[in-house]
């Protein structure tokens, strides 16, 4: 059955300032029951708070979060930590395990992308040996063409033990039909994020740099969409929900990257009412 659960990066602030304890709480009172886990440091504390929560509040980790290599000093990574990324999922009792996003380096070269994609093959292989699924996030970059074929394509291709963790506001940045691509890979998807897509109408300010600045006044311009609580954008989520659940998704993971400067729990209740409202309560 498939379960609906947030994105810890959503409050990412919370986990820093009122920890984790704290934030599980909040997004319990929300009424959210499963949570996964990103851009929260797994010390053991954070680890221990993290299964007294779930005890205590009667919730979930929907899945854990892991580079391939480390991006920067000191992060934790399959190459480096393995046996400790293991024992994490373990100790709070999930069996998915969900890379962010392709590293900045593999977007700019093919070649490297590839390679990148064959070495998370590799270590999908390892972690199902120990009965852990290992799933790629997407932004709007794996739509970029070579040959004709998207860069998504071209990872599956050379990963073929690698799930997708689609994200649906990104595949719509990227060009694409997020509904088209949940079914294209339907039976490899078992999380997606979900958040919407807004369009923003140009402000006064906005105007005015058209006679002060015109290459400021083109970026406003060109910079019109933005994350939005579900409901209140242009994405058919109804359709994508649906449709995800139709590909086999076990978690819908609702995300707003940003939250421009309102409460992201308030936004996660704008979230959450849409889909009560919208016929998916029994998943919480």
């Amino acid at each position: 059955m498939t379960k609906i659960g947030v994105q810890a990066s959503t409050v990412v602030d919370s986990f820093k300032n009122d920890g984790v304890y704290e934030t599980f709480r909040k997004l319990n009172d929300i009424g959210y029951k499963s949570v996964e886990v990103s851009q929260v440091e797994t010390s053991k504390e954070n680890i221990d708070e993290i299964i007294r929560a779930c005890k205590d509040f009667g919730m979930e980790v929907a899945a854990m979060s892991a580079a391939v290599e480390p991006q920067f000093e000191g992060q934790e990574s399959l190459d480096t930590d393995f046996d400790k990324i293991v024992a994490d999922c373990k100790a709070v009792g999930t069996d998915l395990l969900r890379i962010g996003m392709l590293p900045f380096d593999k977007m700019a070269n093919i070649e490297k992308a590839i390679e990148f994609a064959k070495k998370a093959n590799e270590f999908a292989l390892k972690l199902k040996d120990e009965g852990i699924k290992l799933y790629y996030h997407n932004h709007h970059v794996e739509f970029v063409k070579y040959d004709g074929k998207y860069l998504l394509d071209i990872i599956a291709e050379n990963a073929p033990e690698l799930g997708f963790e689609l994200d649906v506001h990104w595949v719509q940045k990227g060009g694409e039909n997020p509904v088209n691509i949940l079914k294209k890979y339907a039976g490899k998807v078992e999380l997606v994020h979900l958040k919407d897509y807004e369009v923003m109408p140009l402000t006064e300010d906005d105007l005015k740099l058209m006679q002060t600045d015109v290459n400021a006044f083109r970026q406003s311009f060109d910079n019109r969409a933005r994350f939005a609580p579900l409901g209140q954008g242009s994405l058919p989520l109804k359709e994508i929900a649906d449709q995800a659940i139709e590909s086999g998704c076990r978690y819908l993971l609702v995300e707003q990257d940003m939250s421009y400067g309102r409460d992201p729990f308030n936004e996660l209740k704008i979230s959450y009412d849409w889909l009560v409202d919208n016929g998916f309560k029994d998943l919480f």
